[in-house]
């Protein structure tokens, strides 16, 4: 049983969580946490059944949100840490990996995990890849400070980073990243997040901490008050990335993500106008 403590942040998802946690599989780490914002689904129930620790939260619209309160108010007993969403499943290379990696972790204090992209069925070969630093030593950071002013109805950390104090590595091996929920629900969680975008992008533009953004992140706010960025990231995703390698699919996709970023524009744009009235 690995020294690991596996946190999975939910809200509704009695589609996702089974599968979630039978991908764990009993006696894999030492503790599962279940960290439920008043789910009406049931998804309690089914977290409390499979036998992992279930905590509430609820959030009061300031710092911190919910994967920093769980690291600050229930923090864990185990040396390491896995954030996972219920839509994401551990795979047997993965676990291989993960248990190889926190026996020998050197003077690494966290690491990068990739997750393979089913979208209509099956896996994207292509497209811009998903990263997160989702698994890091307790205690050797806490998920980036971003203080807004209720910008959403998000109670969960979705676009802040992991700030660490230490060296990170990689983990080749992925994580399948499954939405059983179908297009509806990913476009009503995209236009949540989308708002978010915009909000924080006005909120702090260029400020003193771009310094330490990522060359991604800078192009990134460069670009998000532009209708280029929907267009850079439709070319990046389907072509630099080899998007087309997954036929329909992929051009489907890079449709999809790159409406996604023209979304945030128009929310920055429709925002400048509400604070204009307002002024």
């Amino acid at each position: 049983m690995l020294d690991l403590t596996i946190a999975i942040p939910v809200k509704n998802e009695a589609a996702n969580l089974p599968a979630c946690l039978e991908a764990i599989g009993q006696n894999f780490a030492r503790a599962v946490v279940v960290i439920d914002s008043g789910s009406t689904d049931g998804t309690a129930r089914i977290a409390s059944d499979w036998g992992a620790r279930c905590l509430s939260f609820e959030w009061d619209g300031k710092f911190p949100k919910k994967r920093n309160w769980f690291l600050r108010n229930h923090r864990p007993d185990t040396k390491w840490v896995l954030f996972l969403d219920a839509d994401e499943w551990l795979t047997p290379d993965f676990k291989r990996e993960l248990a190889h990696v926190l026996a020998n972790p050197g003077n690494r204090v966290g690491f990068w995990i990739s997750y393979s992209i089913y979208f209509l069925g099956r896996p994207l070969r292509g497209g811009y890849p998903l990263r997160k630093l989702a698994l890091f030593r307790v205690g050797s950071g806490e998920y980036e400070r971003i203080d807004e002013a209720r910008w959403s109805q998000l109670d969960m950390e979705i676009h802040e980073h992991p700030v660490l104090d230490g060296p990170v590595g990689v983990i080749r091996a992925k994580i399948d990243h499954r939405e059983t929920r179908g297009l509806d629900q990913w476009a009503a969680k995209h236009a949540e997040y989308a708002d978010w975008e915009a909000r924080r992008y006005i909120a702090r533009k260029v400020g003193a901490d771009s310094a330490a953004w990522t060359l991604p992140q800078k192009i990134k706010y460069k670009l998000m008050d532009t209708p280029f960025l929907a267009l850079a990231f439709f070319f990046g995703c389907y072509f630099l990335m080899l998007g087309f390698r997954d036929g329909y699919r992929g051009l489907a996709w890079a449709i999809l993500k790159a409406g996604y970023f023209a979304q945030v524009y128009g929310r920055i744009q429709e925002i400048k106008m509400e604070e204009g009235r307002d002024g």
